[in-house]
């Protein structure tokens, strides 16, 4: 490139399962100086299908979406296509939708309410090797540093040769949560959450969810509420 030439545009995919929101997000971006959006996927999905095929630099991608969420899109771009990078946008910013997804590979995190200035910053950052982060994110990641979390004793093992996921989506059972929270708060879908259930069911020789309720308190998988169960 030339002394004084303008840098080449950064080759964006947009990931929103939201029409409205998807297509908002792509004209703010076409009106935005060095960034070019070349594709639009409605779920995590359609996402690494269209990485496969564009090969984007950038894919801005929202965390909840259906058939394959964000986290799990991330992390299946950044192994399969290490030379695309991701800026999540989403609405969330609670540490349950944020450590997953840096954790999957997201070099960036943005909220949407982010302006497009914000957003041109962070595509630029991931593409010189730095991270894209809000201001309140930036704030958040230094507030779990200066104040983490104390050590957890080491988890005994689990009955039946569950697995510590499987044992997760038991516990929430046992909470009463219904397959879709439970798939919500996972970050996973409920296909996902469905195959988790079959599973434990299977090695557990759990019958319905009744009998999960059971089982999950009698093996102290989950505390009793006051007074026990009955």
């Amino acid at each position: 490139m030339t002394e004084g030439a303008e840098p080449k545009p950064a080759r964006v995919v947009v990931a929103d399962d939201q029409t409205v929101v998807r297509e908002g997000i792509v004209m703010l971006l076409g009106l935005l100086p060095g960034i070019e959006v070349v594709g639009a996927a409605g779920d995590g999905e359609e996402a690494v299908e269209l990485v496969a095929e564009l090969a984007p630099d950038v894919v801005l991608m929202d965390l909840r979406m259906p058939r394959c969420d964000g986290v799990e899109a991330t992390r299946r771009i950044r192994d399969e296509h290490p030379g695309t990078q991701v800026v999540v946008l989403t609405t969330f910013a609670d540490d349950e939708s944020l450590f997953p997804a840096l954790k999957a590979g997201a070099r960036g995190y943005l909220t949407k309410d982010a302006g497009g200035d914000e957003i041109v910053r962070a595509v630029r950052s991931v593409l010189s090797g730095d991270a894209g982060l809000s201001p309140s994110i930036q704030r958040r990641l230094l507030e779990r540093l200066s104040d983490p979390e104390p050590p957890q004793p080491a988890a005994a093992e689990a009955p039946d040769g569950l697995t510590a996921r499987e044992v997760e989506v038991l516990a929430l059972i046992a909470e009463g949560l219904s397959n879709q929270e439970i798939a919500r708060k996972l970050h996973v879908s409920t296909a996902t959450v469905k195959t988790h259930i079959n599973n434990l069911f299977a090695k557990t020789g759990i019958k319905d969810r009744a009998q999960a309720v059971r089982y999950a308190y009698a093996n102290g998988l989950v505390r009793p509420p006051m007074g026990g169960i009955t």
